[in-house]
């Protein structure tokens, strides 16, 4: 038995009750892609093969490398066939400065885009009232979003903020700090803690990742000059291509 027909054995990635067959390959692939089973430049096996060895339709194995070219995690050569794409090069952001996602990217020559999940105005829970400060009967300004570069997704975001620091999310597009900042809003300096985690179902469905996926979450609280909190920010970033650099001195 072939590696090749090791990995595409539906015995490997197939399991009933886990959502459509197409998205249970792609995942699977993906998977075998990230841990370096399927190297940058490797072939798959042509549309027909593939199709035999994971006995699927030639649709369903259609439709899971559309998904994966989607993902830039494969590439199709005009009549050559479809290839491991070459790993994307790894992003750097300092723990030690204050910027956005957006500009983070810019300064690296990519174009940051942001979907928004959702956004609005809502009573405080429990952690945004003990972070923000906040009463029950105030209200705090949310909005999720998923970031991407190059149109990758590279990171989710939920960010909370009082009310009278972001009165309006319908105004948040890209950046939020851009926002605050024409306000003379925006923090001045926060505290950030990074911990590891599994992505849930949910979430590894929004970043195009394997459920259980590991990534860095950062838990951000920004303050203003005064002291006060206003922006609390959770982050959850894509580990295979992000990497966080803190400088530490000898005081």
């Amino acid at each position: 038995m072939t590696i090749a027909d090791t990995i595409f054995n539906p015995e490997t990635w197939y399991r009933a009750g886990r959502g459509p067959r197409y998205q249970q390959l792609s995942r699977h692939i993906a998977t075998e892609i990230r841990t370096g089973r399927l190297q940058p430049g490797d072939q798959l096996p042509p549309e027909r093969d593939l199709a035999d060895k994971a006995d699927i339709s030639r649709v369903t194995v259609r439709k899971a490398v559309a998904q994966l070219v989607e993902e830039g995690l494969i590439e199709q050569r005009r009549g050559a066939g479809s290839f491991v794409a070459e790993a994307s090069p790894r992003l750097e952001q300092s723990l030690s400065s204050l910027v956005s996602f957006t500009e983070t990217m810019q300064a690296r020559g990519m174009t940051a885009t942001s979907e928004v999940l959702s956004r609005g105005l809502f009573s405080p829970n429990p952690d945004e009232m003990v972070t923000l400060g906040l009463a029950a009967h105030e209200k705090v300004s949310r909005i999720n979003r998923l970031r991407s570069a190059g149109g990758v997704p590279i990171a989710l975001e939920y960010s909370s903020l009082p009310r009278d620091i972001l009165r309006d999310p319908e105004l948040i597009e890209t950046s939020l700090y851009e926002i605050l900042r024409r306000d003379n809003s925006a923090p001045r300096r926060a505290i950030q803690r990074v911990t590891a985690l599994n992505l849930s179902p949910t979430d590894a469905d929004l970043m195009k990742l394997p459920e259980g996926s590991a990534v860095l979450q950062i838990v951000r609280t920004g303050y203003l000059g005064s002291g006060r909190p206003i922006e609390l920010t959770r982050g959850l970033y894509r580990s295979d291509i992000y990497d966080f650099v803190s400088e530490l001195r000898l005081d």
